[in-house]
């Protein structure tokens, strides 16, 4: 049976305007400006990178920080357009990127699940059908009528990715999430990844556990300042790395 291909990345290249000064306020950005007295540096986050995945994959980014990790997953998830090349997704994407990045933080647990299911295009009634599983996986049953801002990042993340999780999405995007909490909570959202794959999502990850990617992922993309040094077996690629 042919593999479907539900990730194209194609020879993509990001380009970020880097300001080399400080400002002690935006005033004094907008009138040197205006001027024209504002120097910036062109920097480049991602270098003509191209990688495809296929339906069912669990791809693991890797690379040291400033590799260009996250600025790739926010591209895949649409937050960011290329300067340069292409990015096609096929299929419905539950990103996972920032912590609390869909959430009010004025707003209480409960509110902000149904908040961020309609971000996620989901339904008050899907919402409603869910919700009882949302809060028993993330542990929250006691603070569900509490302001988010009251939360630690663990609780925040602990709700993210209960809420992102709930449905079989056809990609699920991972951005460092797992790294807060405690180790048996990890623990568990690796279990629910690994159960959404058998289901047929595709997911793509981001940890600094490089253990954590090997045992979830098959594939790799190493990045290294940008540009794609690796792609390929995920056994081989960690152990190239650990050793390098």
């Amino acid at each position: 049976m042919e593999r479907r291909e539900v990730i194209k990345v194609d020879h993509v290249s990001m380009k970020f305007n880097l300001s080399s000064e400080k400002f002690d306020s935006f005033k004094e950005y907008v009138i040197k400006s205006i001027k024209g007295q504002v120097s910036v540096e062109a920097f480049w986050a991602l270098k003509d990178v191209s990688f495809q995945v296929y339906k069912g994959d669990s791809v693991g980014l890797i690379g040291l920080n400033g590799s260009g990790k996250s600025t790739m997953l926010k591209t895949i998830a649409g937050v960011l357009k290329p300067t340069k090349g292409t990015v096609t997704v096929s299929g419905s994407v539950a990103p996972l990127i920032e912590l609390g990045a869909g959430f009010d933080m004025d707003l209480t647990a409960r509110e902000n699940v149904f908040l961020n299911g309609a971000l996620l295009g989901y339904t008050r009634e899907e919402m409603t059908r869910h919700y009882d599983d949302i809060v028993k996986f993330s542990e929250l049953e006691n603070f569900m009528n509490v302001p988010v801002k009251n939360f630690s990042s663990g609780m925040v993340s602990r709700l993210a990715f209960a809420i992102a999780t709930i449905g079989v999405p056809d990609i699920l995007i991972v951005d460092e999430v797992l790294s807060v909490g405690d180790f048996r909570f990890q623990e568990k959202c690796e279990k629910r990844i690994q159960a959404m794959m058998k289901e047929g999502t595709t997911i793509l990850f981001v940890s600094h556990s490089i253990d954590q990617v090997q045992k979830i992922c098959n594939k790799i993309v190493w990045l290294d300042h940008g540009v794609v040094k690796r792609f390929g077996d995920a056994e081989e690629i960690c152990n190239e790395y650990r050793g390098s």
